[in-house]
Order: structure tokens, then C-alpha cells, then sequence
């Protein structure tokens, strides 16, 4: 209310910018929600979760721009792996998923991959992976993946949006994702950060 009466806006976004989507209808094969908005679990690596954003830098006119795709743990908040391109194509929405999935430890207990309806999502490759590893894909509604929301806002919020080159807004979001994981108390997790959450409890 005081900022709109003062018509102030936020140094963090500025003017609004169109969102990135990669919903282009149902291209491969649509997935049941089966979190159904149950995005907390207190077991670690059940509830993996997985979208892309896109970061900007340079001059605003030339509208020069990467891809973050992390794949989250939602038991900590933890990022397990990510990747940064310079184009939203199926490997580099595939490869940190992959990475994640490989890289867990064997289980008894079911496992879910949640994301929304993105058309990498709908890819056959991903959906025979995930089966192939006993993981249930789940998907929300179309270009909607409202549990990884708070992580990209709040990384948007943290690196601001004033890198002149490409290689300074990586190194940022390298860091950040760093520090996040290993450093960043919350307190829901009793005031530790994600990974020292999930090294006590397991």
C-alpha cells in the first residue's frame, strides 16, 4: 500500500516480466497430481521436485537470458543438482534430474517426481528413467509447480538482477545455491540449514 502510494517499485524485479513457461499442451504423456499440494514428508530424498526459471542480465533491451533447472528435495528444501543453460531444451532439464535420481540411496519406501505439466516433463526418455528407477511421476496443473516457487523467489530476491555479463550472473547463482544448501538456517528445520537438517536426521 505505502509502496504503490509513493509508486515505488521493488529494486529486486522492477517492471513485471513475462513468466517462462514450457507448457505447449499435451505433447507426450500427462501425469496424475499424486502429491496434491502434500509437499512436506519427513523422509529424505521421497518428494523430489523440478522446474526451470529464467535469469536475466546485460541491458534489458537485449533481453540476454539463462536457465536454472534444480531439482529439490522437499523434506530439507535441498538442492540435489541443477543445471545452467543458455537454452530451455530437454537436456538441461534431463541431465540434473539424472544426476539427482543416481545419486540416491537405495530404498525401500515409494519415491515421487513432481513438477508441472512442462513439455520435458511430458518427454518420453524422462518418463521411461523415472520408471526404470521405481519413481512415481506426479504433475500439477499446467505451468504450475507452486512448491518450487519460494526457492526461485527468494534466489531472485537474494542475487538482484544487475549482472552486466553472463559469467558474473552464474558465478552468483553458483554461490548462492552453495551457501543455501550449506548455510542458510530455517527454522523450520530447527535452525539448521538443509543439508546439516538432513546429515542430523538421517
Amino acid at each position: 500500500r505505502i509502496m504503490k502510494k509513493y509508486n515505488l517499485l521493488s529494486s529486486a524485479f522492477g517492471k513485471k516480466k513475462r513468466k517462462y513457461s514450457s507448457y505447449k499442451g499435451n505433447v507426450g504423456k500427462r501425469f496424475k497430481n499424486r502429491l496434491n499440494r502434500r509437499f512436506n514428508t519427513p523422509i529424505p530424498f521421497q518428494k523430489l521436485v523440478s522446474d526451470t526459471t529464467e535469469l536475466r542480465y546485460g541491458k534489458q533491451s537485449i533481453n540476454e537470458r539463462i536457465y536454472l533447472n534444480p531439482v529439490l528435495d522437499l523434506f530439507s528444501g535441498e538442492i540435489i543438482s541443477y543445471s545452467i543453460s543458455n537454452h530451455p531444451d530437454f537436456n538441461s532439464v534431463f541431465s540434473p534430474i539424472k544426476e539427482a535420481i543416481l545419486k540416491l540411496p537405495k530404498t525401500h519406501f515409494k519415491r515421487f517426481f513432481h513438477s508441472d505439466q512442462g513439455v520435458h516433463y511430458q518427454n518420453k526418455r524422462l518418463n521411461k528413467f523415472l520408471k526404470k528407477n521405481h519413481i512415481t511421476q506426479s504433475m500439477s496443473r499446467k505451468a504450475t509447480c507452486l512448491d518450487n516457487e519460494s526457492f526461485f523467489h527468494l534466489l531472485k530476491i537474494k542475487i538482484g538482477n544487475n549482472f552486466s555479463t553472463k559469467e558474473e550472473l552464474i558465478n552468483s547463482v553458483r554461490n548462492w545455491i552453495y551457501y543455501y544448501n550449506n548455510f542458510r538456517i530455517k527454522t523450520k528445520l530447527g535452525g539448521k540449514s538443509p543439508i546439516q537438517y538432513r546429515k542430523l536426521v538421517s
